[in-house]
């Protein structure tokens, strides 16, 4: 009976490949292929089933995350696709909610609207607030608007009307119409995208879905083609931004959810390393060839939200996006990789990122034509890297290549040598990261203090040590296998998926009957999400109320107990509020009533336990030593070589010195010493003996 379980992340530079089976773990890194994902994916399975001397047969689930839908926006590479409105809002889209990410920037540049405003099409209806009809929806005039989507060559529609989230009649009435006109058209409602209040946030989600959603369910039918045209004959399951796993169809219907899936597996692996080793606080800190993702998690689960921005035309400034409500990890993402560029930027500062080498051509070190320098070249230059054991030894890196792209781009303009301007490079990779992690903490209401750093990806265990440096923290834990942390943690993730929806209440006149209806309802939909591909296994559940006192205008979430409220529990949740509004702002505002905007039912399998691969036995392997140009410090001085292999659970070893793996390095800092503990994880801790 199959049993070997395979997780596939496509980052943007690498594409990361976990195969666990019979308490062994194999991985396996190839590079991305932008231009067809597919081919990276199916390559790689192969690769890594012959590494394991497994068939495809054997794999009993293979579990899939993927950029490409973020990809497709920021690139602006998705489907034709126009928007059915309430007449006279068709420019909510552009005009959004008036907001200004630079208030005194006179210049400002806001992100264009996935929908242009030719293909924003109006239709006489209107619901009030309460769902009751106000003017009957003009099905003469959506069928009117039929020849415009066939001469605009649309691909893909999102209906938004005003209103639909409380009743959704008029918008599946226009579903029914376009699938009698045009059968073959993508169609998105909002009231089943995204079913919350405030217009813009729910046409800009729905738009979005609509956008990508022709590109996505092509490619994941056909990569579900190719992986069974090879032997695959395992269920494949996608991970959901919000960290859940759902099903290739409901995939396909709301491709949406799917835009931080990577990212997300890597927090499920933190959270999951964190529990093993009984770490209540820690920093998930991911850096990869393109991005670095940084989380909060606390009580063994990462913290979530329901808001995210894509294709921020600011550099790391909130409200410079495209919003999008949906339920995701929350997480502070920024463009610093081992593929970022390296610049001279105006003012004779180096810059570095967000702007990245990708996989094509990717750093100058990879010889694959790429000119620009990276951080990856400036590591290299360092003497960071072996260039002959990079990415598991599947290239060599040519650090003559990267010392030149240094010099051009960095060295010579600011008269440095090459080898200052690589320290420059990543200290200045390093300061970006660290504070990303400032602020995302402090927009938290949290601190990084007493935390310990989880670092992974194949740059994160390389840039650890410095990060917790400038964030004042003292432990640092490497997980086995940290170089495709992402993966691993598709594999920790349960089968799940998360509603929302919007129903106005105050506590003064709390309805606990309507509330049990909507929740009930909520459930029934989850759970029926949930069953497609849970294959009977148990489920749980949480519910979350979005509450803020009247007249504000951001909501906190608060968890409701898992199960039908009474009158009894009214209190108590406005008590909960109360505590978790203080944990944010101090105290909370006395007098004052508090109004629930909406609610979330997440249904969630209860994550079967998956036995630990023990840690290899330790393996004679020689330790030389490296020349190593500090970054703390600029000094040149012979760091130890140790290969992880070698490493005796228990033997400390105090840096500087780099511990040597297939996916990636760790980086021993002076005064820091580590330690291999009994899960093979490896412990940095600073100042001890």
């Amino acid at each position: 009976m199959p049993s070997a379980r395979l997780a596939v992340d496509i980052g943007g530079t690498f594409t990361d490949l976990v195969l666990e089976h019979a308490g062994r773990r194999t991985t396996v890194k190839v590079l991305t292929t932008p231009d067809a994902p597919e081919r990276a994916v199916l390559d790689g399975a192969t690769r890594i089933l012959r590494a394991a001397g497994l068939a495809a047969g054997d794999i009993a689930i293979l579990i899939h995350g993927t950029t490409l839908a973020t990809n497709a926006i920021i690139e602006r590479k998705g489907a034709r696709t126009a928007l059915l409105t309430t007449e006279g809002f068709r420019d909510v889209l552009a005009l959004g909610n008036e907001s200004r990410y630079d208030q005194y920037d006179l210049n400002i540049v806001l992100p264009e609207p996935l929908v242009p405003r030719a293909l924003r099409l109006p239709v006489p209806e209107r619901l009030d607030n309460e769902g009751r009809v106000l003017r009957a929806l003009d099905e003469g005039a959506v069928r009117a608007i039929v020849p415009v989507l066939r001469r605009e060559g649309v691909e893909s529609v999102a209906v938004g009307f005003l209103h639909a989230f409380v009743n959704p009649a008029h918008e599946r009435r226009v579903r029914d119409i376009l699938a009698e006109e045009l059968p073959a058209l993508a169609v998105s409602l909002s009231s089943d995208v995204s079913p919350e209040m405030r217009e813009w946030e729910r046409f800009s989600t729905t738009a979005a879905n609509a956008y990508v959603q022709p590109l996505m369910a092509r490619y994941l039918r056909g990569l579900e083609q190719g992986l069974r045209e090879a032997g695959l004959v395992a269920p494949i399951f996608l991970m959901l931004s919000g960290g859940g796993l759902t099903t290739i169809e409901t995939a396909c219907r709301f491709p949406i959810r799917l835009v931080e899936s990577g990212p997300a597996g890597g927090a499920i692996f933190s959270a999951h390393v964190a529990r093993q080793c009984g770490l209540a606080n820690v920093l998930s800190f991911d850096m990869g060839g393109t991005t670095a993702k940084i989380c909060l998690i606390d009580d063994f689960r990462p913290q979530t939200a329901r808001n995210f921005e894509v294709a921020r035309v600011g550099r790391f400034r909130r409200g410079s996006g495209l919003p999008l409500r949906i339920p995701v990890i929350e997480m502070v993402e920024i463009g610093a990789g081992g593929g970022s560029l390296a610049h001279v930027d105006s003012m004779g500062r180096i810059a570095v990122g967000p702007e990245s080498a990708g996989a094509d051509p990717g750093p100058a070190c990879y010889g694959h034509g790429g000119e620009k320098p990276a951080v990856t070249d400036a590591n290299l230059v360092l003497g960071r890297y072996d260039p002959s054991r990079f990415a598991g030894g599947t290239m060599t890196l040519d650090g003559a290549a990267a010392a030149r792209a240094l010099r051009s781009d960095v060295a010579a303009p600011l008269a440095l040598s090459v080898d200052l301007a690589a320290l420059g490079v990543v200290e200045m990779i390093d300061e970006n990261m660290a504070n990303a992690a400032r602020v995302h903490a402090i927009e938290s209401a949290k601190t990084t203090e007493g935390r310990t750093l989880i670092a992974f990806g194949g740059g994160g265990p390389v840039h650890a040590c410095r990060v917790a440096e400038k964030l004042g923290i003292a432990r640092v834990l490497i997980p086995s296998g940290a170089g495709v942390g992402s993966a691993i943690g598709f594999l920790r993730a349960p089968v799940g998926y998360e509603v929302v929806r919007s129903l106005y209440q105050r506590f003064l006149t709390f309805n606990v009957e309507a509330v049990n209806g909507l929740l009930d309802d909520m459930l029934a939909e989850a759970t029926a999400v949930v069953a497609e591909g849970s294959f009977g296994a148990p489920t749980t559940q949480r519910r979350i109320a979005y509450m803020r006192y009247v007249g504000q205008g951001h909501e906190i979430p608060v968890p409701l107990p898992p199960r039908r409220l009474e009158q009894a529990d009214v209190a108590a949740i406005r008590a909960a509020y109360d505590a978790e509004y203080s944990r944010f702002y101090d105290r909370p505002v006395p007098g004052s009533d508090v109004e629930i905007m909406s609610y979330a039912v997440l249904v969630a399998t209860v994550p079967e336990p998956w036995p630990e691969a023990p840690p290899p036995a330790p393996r004679a392997a020689p330790r030389g030593t490296r020349a190593v140009r500090d970054t703390a410090t600029g000094e040149v001085t012979g760091w130890t070589l140790i290969d992880r292999a070698a490493l005796v659970a228990g033997e400390a070893v105090r840096g500087p010195a780099i511990i040597a793996e297939d996916e990636t390095s760790t980086l021993i800092g002076p005064g820091w010493t580590a330690s291999m503990n009994a899960l093979g994880y490896i412990e940095l801790i600073w100042g001890t003996a």
